[in-house]
């Protein structure tokens, strides 16, 4: 059975809850589609008991942000192996002229 997104979403959120996520929308169109994919994923395989509450998305947008944060803070080093730039001789040559 096929529902459309909205559709879907309407069954699922109570009107608080729909009002919020619509609020998120408009300041992080990025973030409101994260959370839309997670309830649809959870409604569609069974887990969703009753409506999701305001006070549940909430949650839901925590683990969401958390999620997000823990992917934007990776970093990674990519060293270079011979025949490169050495900064630190470049350091030294400024010592030893001064």
């Amino acid at each position: 059975m096929y529902c459309s997104r909205n559709s879907l979403l309407a069954q699922i959120l109570t009107p608080p809850a729909a009002d919020r996520l619509g609020r998120i929308r408009l300041v992080k169109e990025s973030r409101a589609t994260d959370v839309e994919n997670r309830l649809i994923t959870l409604a569609r395989s069974g887990q969703l008991r009753q409506k999701v509450t305001e006070e549940q998305l909430k949650e839901l947008l925590g683990a969401v942000s958390e999620q997000q944060q823990k992917e934007e803070e990776r970093i990674v080093v990519t060293r270079r192996k011979g025949g490169g730039w050495d900064d630190d001789d470049d350091l030294d040559d400024l010592l030893n002229d001064v």
